[in-house]
C-alpha cells in the first residue's frame, strides 16, 4: 500500500524520544509503556572456531533426553551436539538445528541449511544433566539411542569428549538397550568403554554409511569420513567385540537404492563381521529439502524433478517406493547371510515406525 504524499521529516523528527517511562513518537503519541528495564541478550560463548568459518557455540541446557513422544520416534534419545561439522546435504537434524537457533531467540547470518554446518551447538553439561535426570524406569523396553540428530563423533568430539562423557556415565547403570549411531572412525577411540558397557546393557554401534563409491559419497556427503574407514571401523569394533552392524541411511532414491551398490555395501560389511545390516530411505524436512534439493539439480539434474514433485508433498519417500526398498533390502540380507528378522527389528527401533501401504512388485519410482 502506497504512502499518502505529505512532507518529509527529518532523521531527528523520525527517531523516537524517551521520556520518563513513556515512549513517544515525532507526532506525540505514546508508542509503549517501559515496564521494566531494557535489558540485552546474553552474548553466546564462542568455544572454538574452525578457519573456514565454523563456530562451537556453548549451549545451556536442563534437559538432554528425548522422549519418544516429544521425537515421535520409538526410543529415547541423547545428542551431544546439536549441527554437525560433516555437512551431509541430505541431513534432516537441519530442522532440528533450525528450531533450537529460533529458540534461543538467535539471529541467522545466513540460510538455515550452511548454519547447520556453520554454528554448531555445544551441550557442555550434558553428562551431568543428563546423571540428574535420567530415570531407568522411565525407559521401559525402549532403547537409548546416542546420535539420531548429529553425529556424537564429528571432528569437534575429540576436544570436548561428551559422547564420551555420557557413555562413561552409563557405566552407573545396568540393564539397558543402548544404541550409538556415527559415520566416523573416531567410535574406536572408545572401545573399552564400550566394552565395558556391553558387560551392563544391550549395547549396539550402527556405522552409518549410504554407499562404498567413495567419489558419489562425497557429493552427498562434503565432510564426512570415506567409506573404506568406515568400513575398517566397523571391523575394529567386531573384533573388539562390539555388537555392531551397518546402517544404510539414507538410501537416496535414484542414486544408492541399486541393487548392485546395495550388495556391494553389504558384502563389504559382512567381511568387516557386521552382525546385521539395516537400511531406511531418505526423508527431507524442510531445512533439509532447501539444503539438498538444489544439490540434486547440479549433481543428479535427471532426477531434480521427480524429486521437487514428490518430496513438495512429503517428507518421507512414498509408501510404496518403502515396501519395495524393503522387500529388496530382505533379499540382499538373505543373499549374504544376514538375519533378516534382526535387521528389520533393530531398524523399527532406531526409526521408531513402520512404512505403511502397499506396491506391486518390483515398483520402486518416486512417483
Amino acid at each position: 500500500m502506497c504512502r499518502p504524499p505529505g512532507p518529509r521529516l527529518s532523521l531527528r523528527e523520525l527517531h523516537p524520544v524517551r521520556l520518563g517511562a513513556v515512549r513517544v513518537t515525532a507526532e506525540g503519541a505514546p508508542r509503549q509503556l517501559s515496564l521494566l528495564p531494557e535489558q540485552a541478550r546474553p552474548a553466546l560463548r564462542i568455544l572454538d572456531q574452525r578457519e573456514r568459518g565454523t563456530r562451537f557455540i556453548r549451549l545451556s541446557v536442563r534437559s538432554v533426553l528425548n522422549s519418544p513422544a516429544t521425537t515421535g520416534m520409538g526410543f529415547w534419545s541423547v545428542n551431544p551436539y546439536v549441527g554437525c561439522e560433516f555437512g551431509c546435504t541430505y541431513c534432516y537434524a537441519r530442522d532440528t538445528h533450525r528450531y533450537t537457533i529460533e529458540r534461543m531467540g538467535e539471529r541467522r547470518p545466513g540460510p538455515a541449511w550452511l548454519d547447520f554446518e556453520r554454528r554448531i551447538l555445544v551441550k557442555t553439561e550434558v553428562a551431568e544433566v543428563l546423571a540428574k535426570t535420567l530415570d531407568p524406569s522411565r525407559l521401559g523396553d525402549a532403547s537409548l539411542v546416542i546420535g539420531t540428530a548429529t553425529d556424537p563423533y564429528q571432528p569437534v568430539e575429540r576436544r570436548f569428549r561428551l559422547t564420551r562423557a555420557v557413555l562413561e556415565l552409563l557405566l552407573q547403570y545396568r540393564g539397558l538397550s543402548i544404541g550409538l549411531i556415527t559415520k566416523s572412525p573416531l567410535v574406536t577411540r572408545d572401545i573399552a568403554v564400550l566394552q565395558a558397557l556391553s558387560a551392563r546393557h544391550e549395547v549396539s554401534v550402527n556405522i552409518s554409511l549410504a554407499t562404498m563409491d567413495a567419489r558419489l559419497a562425497r557429493r552427498l556427503e562434503l565432510r564426512s569420513p570415506v567409506p573404506s574407514a568406515r568400513i575398517r571401523a566397523l571391523r575394529r569394533l567386531i573384533e573388539g567385540g562390539v555388537h555392531a552392524g551397518l546402517l544404510v541411511a539414507p538410501i537416496v532414491p535414484g542414486i544408492t537404492d541399486d541393487r548392485a551398490g546395495l550388495s556391494r555395501l553389504m558384502g563389504a560389511a559382512k567381511e568387516a563381521g557386521a552382525r546385521y545390516v539395516v537400511g531406511s530411505a531418505l526423508r527431507l524436512g524442510p531445512a533439509a529439502r532447501h539444503r539438498f534439493l538444489p544439490v540434486l539439480a547440479e549433481e543428479f539434474p535427471e532426477l531434480a524433478e521427480r524429486y521437487r514433485q514428490h518430496y513438495g508433498r512429503s517428507e518421507s519417500a512414498s509408501p510404496a517406493y518403502q515396501v519395495a526398498l524393503k522387500r529388496r533390502l530382505h533379499r540382499l540380507q538373505q543373499a549374504h547371510g544376514f538375519p533378516a528378522d534382526e535387521g528389520m527389528r533393530r531398524r523399527q527401533q532406531l526409526e521408531g515406525r513402520r512404512p505403511r501401504g502397499a506396491s506391486a512388485e518390483g515398483q520402486e519410482s518416486l512417483l
